[in-house]
């Protein structure tokens, strides 16, 4: 039988076999500082950011969460917008900061792996941390978010660049953005929290099937109000509804178009 697939589908499976953000090529890790390869900074030294920032001031921090997903990986809100900062960043050589991995998720503490911060707590980490990109030179900061439970902290933003001469920070609630939400409509209606919308290659766990039946939505403001403990009786599984899995083809213009909607918000202008 043969198979043809389209350019999108074949640059979206081989995302799988690559570390979120991961170099195209090491060919120069043993010579000069190459930008065209530079993008995380782990991938970088100290010097070489400052060299970077003779050049370019902007940078990329994910938020992501450890927090139940269902079938999916407990990392899955921080593996989707690591990833998504690695993709957007590598075609502009834009530095891309380690993902803060812990977030706001009381309501899933009856599922073992959760971790939660308060939002106090949260918020000053979140002010410190863009302190320190802006002491160090930094003056546009794209922070993509992963975790709903996360947005909230955007609040913040305001009175910090207003301290802060020169800063420019812009917020991107990556998968509510709106090309890319009216995509996943495009696929199924029903698309929420640990269901197929975040079902992609490498949130999925090696061995671990997905049910096959689709699940009944839930309605999220009747239980968010409840103790853990209710909520996980009536979650269940945790996902929030719908199909657990689609084809790959939807799921790779999904994630096309997020790139490509993300990509915009550091090409544009900075208010």
């Amino acid at each position: 039988m043969l198979f043809i697939q389209s350019a999108a589908l074949q640059v979206y499976e081989g995302f799988a076999c690559r570390r979120p953000g991961q170099l195209r090529s090491s060919r120069n890790r043993d010579r000069s500082f190459d930008y065209d390869l530079a993008v995380r900074i782990t991938d970088m030294n100290w010097m070489q950011v400052e060299e970077y920032l003779l050049r370019d001031d902007r940078c990329i921090l994910p938020l992501g969460c450890t927090e139940q997903h269902a079938y999916l990986s407990l990392a899955t809100d921080t593996i989707l917008a690591t990833k998504l900062a690695g993709d957007v960043a590598e075609g502009l050589n834009i530095s891309v900061f380690p993902a803060l991995t812990f977030g706001i998720t009381p309501h899933f503490m009856a599922y073992p792996g959760t971790v939660s911060a308060s939002y106090a707590t949260y918020t000053a980490l979140l002010s410190e941390l863009l302190g320190s990109l802006y002491e160090t030179g930094f003056r546009r900061i794209l922070i993509i978010n992963g975790h709903g439970g996360n947005s909230p902290a955007q609040q913040l933003l305001p009175g910090w660049t207003a301290r802060s001469p020169g800063a420019r920070v812009k917020w991107h609630d990556w998968w509510i953005a709106p090309q890319t939400w009216a995509a996943v409509q495009e696929v199924h209606p029903v698309a929420s929290h640990a269901s197929w919308m975040e079902n992609f290659p490498w949130t999925r766990l090696m061995g671990v099937e997905m049910p096959e039946n689709a699940k009944a939505a839930i309605n999220w403001s009747e239980l968010k109000g409840r103790s853990p403990q209710d909520i996980r009786l009536q979650l269940g599984d945790g996902n929030f509804g719908g199909p657990y899995q689609v084809e790959g083809r939807h799921m790779a213009r999904i994630w096309q178009t997020a790139v490509q909607q993300t990509r915009r918000l550091l090409e544009s202008a900075w208010e």
